[in-house]
């Protein structure tokens, strides 16, 4: 048996690589490497019972036709260990086989370089494997694995390349037909080297081009959001104007009323001095509070305060917000609004009997740390991104100009939802 060991290790040295270069390029189902080390050692213990038999007698082409057949039992016996989808799994055992043909051609081609050509050829084998496999590993896996997904383009090519390696295989006695078709085989494997790399190449350029096309999709989608909820809040701000305008006007108006008020009662006339003020409860206007020390930030907040109120909706607002603001104002007031507008829808959709409240503080630590809270149903819930689910049609856009300001702005959105009690917080 001594005589046979060089053969012996070259086909233990090719059947662990190739099976270690499959587990590479696929998926393994199973977290447990002894499960794939047991099927190394039944696979190799059965491929080399059976080539031992054909090294005594000395065929090698045998040996060839018997290795050929161990990687069809291969690619079928190992399959359940892998999650691969079938089709997956079978572009990569064909690229195993051809690259399993070309390292058997190199290592026969180039044993001659070693003191010893019988163990020259296990040496190369080994070698080749080895980078091939770690090259996988540390550079190729990621875009191998996007190759797997269109494998239907890609097939046709490496199944054409596996029959070009077979024809110059078959015909005759294995050696001979090494020897006698290497150049072609040369430059068969330079082909092969070229279509992988090409495949691979080819479509990480496009899934670059894909994820940027996504990108600026998104970067649009995000401006037209911004854009939307900028307009409705121009239209609000120019409600709050002339709100502010009216206001000015009505204290102009107070103290000529107070001049003429009190020159009725120095003069005695107290009837007509009560029916002056009764009058005028009828068209005093309300004046806004002020919330916080910007205008804009202040009238956005009045405006929901009020509907909130108005809605029996009892609302707790603290808010320390400077006139000067790192962010633009106006971005920061429709983000506000947003969010005080979908507590208010949120309070609206509770059954009756439950406490309807809306607390909204801000804190100014060199960043502005906002803090919304607010009852919500009980279906309420988050997404896989730890986003509100939106659950009607028409709704969902003022979440979404939400998350481009904190996307924009680089700032820390949080959203939290526990036992029927919904909180954003906001730290920008």
């Amino acid at each position: 048996m001594s005589q046979h060991f060089p053969d012996l290790l070259r086909a233990a040295i090719t059947d662990v690589m190739v099976i270690l270069l499959m587990c590479t390029m696929a998926t393994p189902k199973y977290k447990n490497r002894g499960v794939y080390a047991l099927a190394i050692l039944v696979i190799l213990t059965t491929n080399l019972s059976v080539n031992y038999y054909f090294y005594r007698t000395g065929n090698y082409t045998a040996v060839f036709h018997v290795d050929l057949a161990m990687l069809l039992i291969i690619g079928i016996a190992l399959k359940p260990l892998f999650s691969d989808r079938i089709m997956q799994w079978c572009f990569s055992y064909i690229t195993m086989i051809n690259i399993d043909a070309a390292v058997v051609f190199l290592s026969y081609f180039f044993r001659e370089l070693f003191p010893d050509p019988l163990y020259g050829n296990s040496w190369i084998r080994l070698i080749l494997f080895s980078v091939i496999i770690f090259a996988f590993h540390k550079w190729v896996s990621g875009p191998y694995r996007k190759v797997l997904d269109y494998w239907h383009i890609h097939l046709l090519p490496i199944v054409a390349l596996l029959a070009c390696f077979l024809g110059y295989f078959f015909g005759g006695d294995i050696r001979e037909m090494l020897t006698k078709n290497y150049l072609p085989l040369f430059f068969l494997i330079l082909l092969g080297f070229s279509v992988y790399v090409s495949i691979i190449y080819s479509l990480k350029i496009i899934a670059k081009q894909y994820a940027m096309r996504e990108e600026t999709l998104a970067i649009q989608a995000e401006r037209e959001y911004l854009q939307l909820a900028a307009n409705g809040m121009s239209e609000r701000f120019k409600l709050m104007e002339e709100a502010a305008l009216q206001n000015s006007h009505a204290a102009h108006d107070r103290r000529h009323f107070n001049s003429v008020l009190l020159g009725l009662l120095e003069q005695g006339q107290a009837g007509e001095a009560a029916a002056l003020l009764q009058s005028q409860n009828y068209t005093t206007p309300r004046i806004g509070k002020v919330y916080c020390e910007n205008p804009a930030v202040n009238a956005a907040v009045c405006h929901y305060a009020d509907i909130a109120e108005q809605a029996g909706i009892r609302t707790e607002i603290s808010l320390d917000i400077p006139a000067r603001l790192s962010v633009d104002t106006l971005e920061l007031s429709m983000v506000i609004s947003n969010l005080m507008e979908n507590a208010i829808h949120s309070c609206k959709r509770l059954p009756a009997g439950r406490p309807l409240y809306l607390r909204f503080i801000c804190r100014n630590v060199g960043r502005l740390l906002l803090e919304m809270e607010n009852p919500c149903p009980d279906e309420a819930a988050l997404d896989g991104n730890g986003h509100p689910v939106v659950r009607v049609d028409g709704h969902g856009i003022g979440g979404k100009s939400v998350a481009a300001f904190a996307k924009k702005y680089a700032a820390e959105l949080l959203y939290q939802i526990e036992n029927s009690v919904f909180r954003v917080r906001l730290l920008v």
